[in-house]
Order: C-alpha cells, then structure tokens, then sequence
C-alpha cells in the first residue's frame, strides 16, 4: 500500500507556523513593555512571509509575481506604520470625558 507523505515544505512550513505560534504564546505573558507590540508584530511579519512564500508558491513564480507581493507587503508596513504614528502622537489617548460647561449646554 502506498501511502502519501507530505512535502517536505509543506511540513517544514508547518512546524515553522507551530513554533512562531509557540514563541508568540509565550512572548505574551513576558512584561516586555512598549517591545510588546514590536516583537508581536515581527513575530506575524515572518508568519506571513512563511505563508507567502510556500503557500502562495513565490519561490516558483516569475520575478513580476514576487514584486506584486512584494508590493502588497510594502503597503502593509506603510498602513502600520501610519497607524502607529498616530497612535504615538495622540497627546491623550483615550480622551478624558469632561461634563459639558454650562454656558455651552443647550436650555
């Protein structure tokens, strides 16, 4: 009887998702500070690529392909990188709730 095995890729990727699974459970509980959402982002970053780079099958497709994806991450990092900024510069985040003076309170 034969049997199928996996690929090899297919497995390597797949401990490869069970161990950054594994690091990112971890990581979690550890009081990293403001390096908290850094790593955990990081941490993502290579799962995505492991996903794009044997699933979506780019070590096999032609240069235009890989810039195309290549493209899409960049425009990931970019939204990140906006939202984080605004995040950052908030001066108060979130927003105290004050009662509303009276002379502004409609009679």
């Amino acid at each position: 009887m034969n049997r199928l095995r996996p690929p090899r890729a297919l497995l390597g990727s797949w401990l490869a998702l069970l161990a950054l699974l594994g690091l990112t459970l971890v990581l979690s509980y550890q009081p990293l500070g403001a390096f908290n959402g850094p790593i955990a982002l990081g941490i993502a970053s290579v799962k995505a690529l492991v996903v794009a780079v044997v699933f979506m099958e780019l070590r096999e497709r032609r240069p235009l392909t890989i810039v195309i994806a290549s493209a899409g991450f960049f425009w990931l990092a970019v939204l990140l990188w906006l939202a984080a900024i605004d995040f950052t510069t908030r001066p108060q985040f979130p927003p105290s709730i004050s009662p509303i003076p009276a002379e502004l309170s409609i009679p």
